[in-house]
């Protein structure tokens, strides 16, 4: 048995009105073939060109750990220079990624390299983050704080990507108070007698290769995984369906600070309680016996 998923259309270009009408209004992903050839970043942006140009910055990393009572909201696990990072990514193997990194605080001359598309959506212009990781790296699956609409570009190797929208929240086993599923889940390979409720579960797959642009619409749950190591940059425009931006504001301004409190407050315990009701109110919601 394995995830029902459908593949995510792909489109050599699209014009504005086609995009917003085909993707962005019924809230649908796409994949944007050659959006960017046009661009620097597309002939100069590889993994050699970003050690050469940031290799002197400290960089946070995280892994695949489970959350931790002790650690912060998203935060690092460690620290490296990025010239030290990227010989490791082509190397060997490594958990370690970059996430959210915004590096055009550091290295604003990077802004030169790509300029900021017109698909019909205001992209928020001060905050486009880059996301780096090594061979069979991956990301929990997730989706983000604010529930933004995600323009999502590649560069260098490839990427599997995992999408579900929101409306599936019943079967993926959600963590409480956070934006995650149950951590042990391997979405890559799950296993169904463990969670059986992921097999009611219909969401999108693809592929992403360097030039590559990801549209995901507001909210979806992503699993990443690179296939090869490679890093992606995405840019994003806040929630359109009022209910979408009024759950971003209460993630950002409500319900980190209270998962934070929990956690000092309560410890390990609060972690463990939040786990087990991933499980129990998904069999709840389905009429599993728990």
């Amino acid at each position: 048995m394995t995830l029902n998923l459908t593949d995510i259309p792909r489109v050599k270009t699209i014009g504005k009105d086609a995009f917003l009408n085909q993707y962005f209004k019924p809230q649908k992903p796409v994949v944007i073939e050659k959006a960017i050839e046009d661009w620097p970043a597309y002939k100069k942006w590889d993994l050699d060109y970003m050690k050469t140009i940031a290799g002197h910055v400290t960089i946070p990393l995280y892994d695949d750990r489970p959350v931790d009572y002790k650690d912060g909201f998203n935060e690092a696990h460690a620290k490296m220079k990025m010239s030290d990072y990227i010989d490791l990514l082509k190397r060997e193997p490594t958990r370690y990624r970059i996430f959210l990194w915004n590096a055009l605080k550091e290295i604003p001359e990077l802004q030169k390299d790509f300029t900021f598309p017109d698909f019909g959506l205001r992209l928020l212009k001060d905050i486009p983050m880059l996301f780096f990781g090594g061979r069979d790296s991956y990301t929990f699956m997730h989706y983000d704080i604010d529930l933004a609409n995600i323009f999502h570009f590649h560069f260098e190797g490839t990427k599997q990507i995992i999408l579900f929208d929101q409306n599936q929240n019943d079967y993926l086993y959600k963590v409480p108070h956070s934006l995650i599923t149950r951590e042990d889940i391997d979405f890559a390979n799950p296993d169904f007698e463990k969670w059986p409720l992921l097999a009611k579960a219909k969401g999108y797959q693809t592929t992403l290769n360097h030039g590559e642009v990801l549209y995901m619409p507001e909210g979806y749950w992503h699993y990443m995984r690179y296939i090869t190591p490679g890093f992606s940059m995405s840019l994003r425009g806040i929630p359109r369906n009022p209910k979408n931006l009024s759950k971003a504001i209460y993630n950002l301004l409500i319900m980190r600070h209270f998962d934070n409190a929990m956690r000092r407050l309560k410890g390990q315990e609060w972690i463990d309680w939040k786990n087990q009701q991933a499980i129990t109110r998904t069999h709840k919601r389905n009429g599993v016996a728990v």
